[in-house]
């Protein structure tokens, strides 16, 4: 009896995942945009997609030629660019804070998660007229809508990393002496880091966004400001190029974060490397 049963038994076989190069991975990101990109200049090759709807990617590439040789576009970059980064300091910086102040005191908690909590579901676009009142349409109208879009991804990721903190670990180190500012500083932040890049690559995205609605605000600079001149003389072509560059700025964005990641937790494994 006991001998059939062990002569039934199977012997494992664990299973091998075959490694993936980076030149297979990025091969295979790049199969869609490459697709994308065939499949728009065969419409337009063949007249399906006529210039007054999309110009074609030939045309596209020209125009890029044209508003870099003449400098509009090095310029409108500089302009949004610098809008959205500072818009995006002020905004991690204040949901960094705030989420580390709900998330680790119960009083901070009590204050003013609510409070946040009910602001976070108020859309930013609602904002653009209140901010036109209150700040008039200079660039500080437009800095301030991209930070309150940033701040409150920041803010939710941050209070739930914190949170999450081994509440013992916390414990033990207060035990050993150490400050409010020293548990947070080499505990609770290390801690939530994954929270934390979360937060940081919600809040870049929505930067992109923000941008694009802030630089509706009567602007005279930046790549906002080239689209309202494009759509005035039916430049698809330009049109085409400030879609595509406020695509690569939330491409570029995600890169960065994806960097960080891999500098601040190598222990991590990619996601979707196993399957």
């Amino acid at each position: 009896m006991s001998g059939t049963a062990t002569t039934s038994l199977v012997t494992p076989r664990p299973q091998l995942r075959k490694a993936r190069g980076r030149t297979y991975a990025l091969t295979v990101r790049a199969l869609g945009p490459v697709a994308l990109l065939v499949l728009w200049w065969t419409a337009s090759a063949t007249g399906v997609l006529t210039a007054d709807v999309l110009a074609s990617p030939a045309e596209v590439l020209r125009a890029v030629g044209e508003l870099w040789g003449n400098g509009q576009l090095p310029d409108a970059l500089s302009t949004s660019l610098t809008r959205s980064g500072l818009g995006l300091l002020i905004g991690l910086a204040a949901g960094l804070t705030l989420g580390i102040t709900t998330g680790f005191t119960r009083l901070g908690d009590e204050l003013l998660d609510s409070s946040l909590q009910t602001l976070r579901t108020i859309p930013f676009l609602s904002l653009v007229p209140l901010f036109m009142v209150w700040f008039g349409i200079n660039e500080t109208a437009k800095i301030l809508l991209i930070a309150v879009a940033t701040t409150f991804p920041m803010y939710v990721s941050t209070s739930s990393g914190v949170r999450n903190t081994d509440p013992k670990l916390i414990e033990a180190m207060r035990t050993f002496g150490m400050s409010r500012l020293g548990i947070v500083r080499e505990v609770v932040l290390p801690g939530s880091l994954p929270s934390l890049l979360a937060g940081l690559r919600l809040s870049m995205t929505l930067s992109v966004i923000a941008l694009i609605a802030a630089e509706e605000i009567n602007a005279t600079a930046g790549i906002g400001y080239l689209m309202s001149q494009a759509q005035s003389y039916a430049r698809t072509d330009i049109l085409a190029v400030c879609i595509l560059v406020y695509g690569l700025l939330g491409l570029g964005a995600d890169i960065v974060v994806r960097l960080l990641e891999r500098v601040l937790m190598p222990w991590r494994t990619p996601q979707g490397a196993s399957r």
